[in-house]
């Protein structure tokens, strides 16, 4: 009542008042008290009139009131139509309100953050943001982290879904198909084999001559730079009859792997040394690459033809390193040879036999092929090429390979030469051709039944990497898991004695660097990195690029340098890192002066001092740069303002000549003061870097 009053603005007669109230009654007796006010709005006069009623229309009640000149008033109200109308749907039933059905995810025990995004259909960001604010390490998420079943749980949970349990399917036991080496286990098949001999040693201490001097070729001049950058396998006669394999590897540091690989195929270890040179760095690699292999040396001294040669040094150097020669009571054959002039190179190949005669080398040559690869390349005319030495069994067309993840049915086969072989027996050096994909060096070589058991040797080779790495993964995982727990453990432990109060702020503050970022964006505060984008320069080492990919460097501005000796990629790199360096000042001195006499000249109202001076080396530029020193340290640096000789102003002072120089500074001079005269001039700095080899 109170509150139509207020609403129409006037105030009536009693009766009159009490009439309005009991209509208005009349009208809300239905409606509910808190519905009243909802109910009279937008009150306000139309017009005047002599009668009083009242009357409905949708949504409008309108009051007329005789006793006031044409006074009409009206007020809306919303739901006046549902009033009307309620009566009409007294009977019907209202619609039930269904459901919201919740999505059902399956999942399993342990998934992954993409498997579990892939399960709810959502992206990998859904489930990052639903693992914000838990004991999860957010920033270290990848898509292949393997959330616990607790978390997959949680992440369900707060996307408004349910789960259930995938249907464990039992997967089957894979039966083992790898192949492997067979044992050798009956003598009487074994038959004597060549030794496989590897020359090892120092860069440009002379193995590849030493090996072009048996074999009489000149492979040593073929060679990129002089220096060898693979492995190379020959077979070489003696005039004996005998023959021995060969393999030449490169005594660059860069090549330390290919060393390594050398010294694992072996019988015998040549370690050449130069009686010049002595023990280096890559000498005392190469020893322990055959020590590693429990592979017996032979030490070649060579370069002995040269005056400054030094072959017992060199044996003593080796005591160092436990290769000890036979005259100092140990085991290893020693041998001065000249590769150069082919001096004393029967006796090493001597030397060679009988100790390959006391090993008593071995193989099957009826059995299957085994083997090992040496190198491998991709040829345009022959496709994957293979350099392998044979070490068991007889390889002949058709044979069909497996090596490491790839296979072969053997095409074609070549000897150093390039010419083709029918067969290839034990110690035999042989390029393979025919190969599915190009294998990795230091691969072992076996042979199999059929192209379908190559197959399966390789589709479970395969499995057993990827068990490995999911393994290594896992480990990883549960690591991190363990570290992020303790860290988080001790992070509650140390607001244990806080209040609740004190508790929520300090978390506050702890992690607001982590609330303005995403969960991809966040980076760790606590260690100072820089994220960039290198752009990079391409370096090629005894490769090709096609004219495909210099079109496209072209167009992507990247550079592509191709080198065919490792020294001078290695130079071409540090000229490239150099040039990134800033340009230093450099002083070049072009004269000096000493100071014999200090006088004073009046100048204007003020006495300059002037130093009587001899030039002992160079000439001095009067536009050029001067410096005073004494007692070795440099008192003053800039220009003078005068250089005369006698009464004379002149440009140049040479040696010899007497002039009198004033600075553009007040300084004191001494007798024995020297002044230089120097020039500065940028020059580019050239970078320490060791690539470490």
């Amino acid at each position: 009542r109170r509150c139509v009053l207020w609403e129409l603005k006037w105030r009536l007669p009693d009766n009159e008042e009490c009439q309005l109230v009991m209509m208005m009654r009349r009208l809300l007796v239905r409606l509910k008290p808190a519905t009243w006010k909802q109910c009279i709005q937008g009150i306000h006069t139309l017009r005047w009139r002599d009668t009083y009623d009242m009357w409905l229309r949708p949504g409008l009640v309108v009051l007329q009131q005789s006793w006031i000149p044409g006074g009409i008033i009206k007020f809306r109200l919303p739901f006046i139509r549902h009033l009307v109308t309620k009566k009409k749907d007294k009977y019907k039933i209202a619609p039930v309100k269904q459901k919201q059905v919740k999505k059902e995810v399956e999942i399993k025990q342990r998934m992954t953050v993409f498997e579990l995004a892939e399960a709810m259909d959502k992206d990998t960001d859904h489930v990052y943001e639903a693992l914000l604010h838990t004991n999860i390490d957010v920033d270290s998420l990848e898509q292949d982290f393997i959330l616990e079943e607790k978390w997959i749980k949680e992440v369900i949970k707060k996307s408004g879904m349910k789960f259930k349990w995938a249907k464990l399917s039992e997967e089957k036991v894979k039966e083992n198909k790898d192949a492997v080496r067979r044992p050798h286990s009956d003598p009487t098949v074994l038959v004597p084999r060549s030794p496989v001999v590897t020359i090892m040693g120092h860069v440009d201490h002379g193995k590849t001559t030493l090996l072009d001097s048996l074999r009489k070729t000149q492979v040593a001049a073929m060679e990129a730079g002089g220096i060898t950058q693979h492995i190379g396998a020959f077979l070489v006669y003696l005039p004996s009859g005998e023959k021995i394999t060969f393999l030449d590897t490169p005594g660059h540091a860069a090549f330390s792997a290919m060393r390594a690989r050398g010294a694992n195929v072996t019988d015998i270890v040549i370690l050449v040394v130069a009686a010049d040179d002595g023990v280096m760095k890559q000498t005392t690699e190469s020893i322990q690459h055959a020590k590693n292999s429990n592979v017996p040396i032979i030490l070649a001294i060579n370069k002995c033809d040269k005056p400054e040669a030094n072959h017992e040094k060199v044996k003593k150097e080796l005591l160092a390193y436990d290769v000890i020669c036979e005259e100092y009571g140990g085991d290893v054959q020693s041998i001065n040879v000249s590769a150069l002039k082919g001096d004393n190179l029967m006796a090493l190949a001597e030397a060679t036999v009988a100790l390959s005669e006391v090993l008593e080398l071995r193989a099957d040559c009826a059995g299957p092929v085994e083997g090992i690869i040496i190198e491998c390349r991709n040829d345009k005319g022959k496709g994957p090429v293979t350099t392998a030495i044979i070490q068991h069994g007889t390889l002949t067309k058709g044979c069909v390979l497996v090596a490491g993840h790839s296979w072969a049915k053997v095409r074609l086969m070549f000897d150093e030469n390039n010419k083709p072989m029918k067969t290839a027996g034990p110690s035999t050096p042989v390029e393979i051709v025919g190969w599915k994909e190009l294998p990795s060096a230091g691969d072992d070589i076996l042979e199999v039944e059929s192209e379908q058991m190559a197959r399966e040797v390789l589709d479970w080779r395969k499995y057993v990497e990827t068990q490995e790495k999911n393994k290594q993964d896992l480990e990883v995982i549960e690591a991190k898991q363990k570290e992020h727990h303790e860290l988080y453990k001790k992070e509650r432990e140390s607001y244990s004695s806080l209040n609740w109060r004190q508790r929520k702020s300090a978390m506050y503050k702890a992690n607001k660097h982590l609330m303005a970022a995403r969960p991809k964006e966040s980076t760790e505060m606590d260690e100072l990195s820089l994220p960039i984008i290198v752009k990079g320069l391409v370096y090629g080492f005894n490769v090709n690029a096609s004219k495909e990919i210099q079109q496209l460097a072209t167009k992507k501005r990247v550079k592509i340098k191709l080198h065919r000796v490792i020294y001078k990629l290695i130079d071409d790199l540090k000229d490239e890192l150099s040039g990134k360096l800033a340009l230093v000042l450099e002083e070049n001195i072009t004269g000096e002066a000493s100071v014999l006499a200090v006088f004073h000249v009046t100048v204007g109202k003020r006495k300059v001092p002037v130093a009587g001076c001899r030039v002992q080396k160079g000439q001095l530029h009067r536009k050029m740069k001067f410096k005073l020193i004494r007692d070795g340290h440099i008192l003053w640096k800039g220009f003078i303002t005068s250089l005369k000789h006698l009464k004379d102003d002149v440009p140049v002072v040479k040696t010899g000549m007497e002039c009198g120089i004033s600075l553009d500074k007040e300084i004191d001079f001494k007798l024995g003061d020297e002044i230089i005269c120097y020039e500065e001039k940028e020059i580019q700095q050239n970078i320490s870097w060791d690539p470490g080899f």
